[in-house]
């Protein structure tokens, strides 16, 4: 019975997984169509190889995007797992097709007068679409997939990485438009795309902890276990004015956890004290993993 509950949970992560990379590949869709590729302002990763090549040649940009990820997915399946590559190939398929369609039904041309403003605001479209899909182990590929390579064995954000990736792509758009004022605007969305990747990777990374005091704590503690499946840890305690010993459970969780856990100790023991405050961060099993250099040996020169 316990084997077809956890099944299931895990179908159900896996759908909502594919849910929010299809909605965060919608986003990066409308921020680059609709936005930026046109009015001639340059993004990042493939995506700018693509428009680049797109106003060089005339080439689609949905054939180059393609064909450059499945290049690099090639590449990174070894490194980053068939999982990681399952979604990020799902991801690049429905961006693809995405653009595709908008590409060939759209013909408009927002904020045409005014480019700072839709630098901004295909970059953040961009952005949140990002760091949406690499919260939900999927990326747009390119320079995600390197950033993600170098996030797995370094604790480096995710959005300084690709910003130091494509600063050289932004540049060389200056050969093919042939004016610094869209460079700088590609620099610009440089800048707020890589922010809105690191606002929205590091929400989902968020982790409270919770300090619980009540006589039902072996109750509370035995919910929390199979219910919101994290670990409780007792501490000894004792009141400093009344003198009664006391039992206190400390709870560390992810910050969208907290609603669940505050509605399973209402539901032991409404009177329970409760404390419940934001970490920096949480590292161990069912948290994050600690990424640092390891110690060179002495003498090594």
């Amino acid at each position: 019975m316990e084997k077809i509950q956890l099944s299931k949970a895990f179908i159900l992560k896996e759908f909502r997984d594919y849910v929010l990379i299809f909605i965060a590949m919608m986003s990066y869709c409308i921020g680059w169509a609709v936005f930026l590729l046109p009015n001639d302002i340059t993004t990042g990763g493939v995506a700018g190889v693509s428009s680049i090549l797109y106003w060089a040649t005339g080439l689609p940009v949905q054939y180059s995007y393609f064909f450059i990820n499945a290049v690099l997915l090639l590449i990174a399946l070894r490194i980053l797992g068939l999982k990681f590559c399952i979604k990020t190939i799902y991801a690049v398929l429905v961006l693809t097709t995405g653009i595709s369609v908008a590409t060939t039904y759209y013909h408009g041309h927002l904020l045409a007068d005014q480019p700072f403003m839709a630098a901004i605001i295909g970059s953040v479209f961009c952005g949140c679409g990002v760091g949406l899909g690499l919260s939900s182990n999927g990326s747009t590929g390119g320079t995600d997939i390197i950033a993600a390579i170098i996030n797995k064995y370094r604790d480096i954000s995710l959005g300084k990485v690709i910003l130091i990736c494509d600063v050289f792509i932004i540049s060389s758009s200056y050969f093919v438009l042939k004016d610094w004022e869209k460079v700088i605007y590609g620099y610009v969305v440089l800048y707020v795309t890589a922010f809105c990747i690191d606002q929205v990777v590091n929400s989902y990374r968020r982790s409270v902890q919770f300090f619980i005091i009540s006589e039902k704590h072996e109750e509370i503690a035995r919910l929390i276990n199979q219910e919101a499946h994290r670990g409780c840890t007792v501490i000894d305690g004792q009141g400093f004015y009344s003198g009664h010993s006391v039992k206190m459970l400390f709870v560390l969780a992810k910050q969208r956890e907290s609603s669940h856990i505050f509605r399973l100790i209402e539901e032991i023991d409404p009177r329970a004290f409760v404390s419940q405050s934001a970490v920096i961060g949480v590292y161990g099993e069912g948290f994050d993993h600690i990424k640092a250099k390891k110690r060179q040996k002495e003498g090594k020169q």
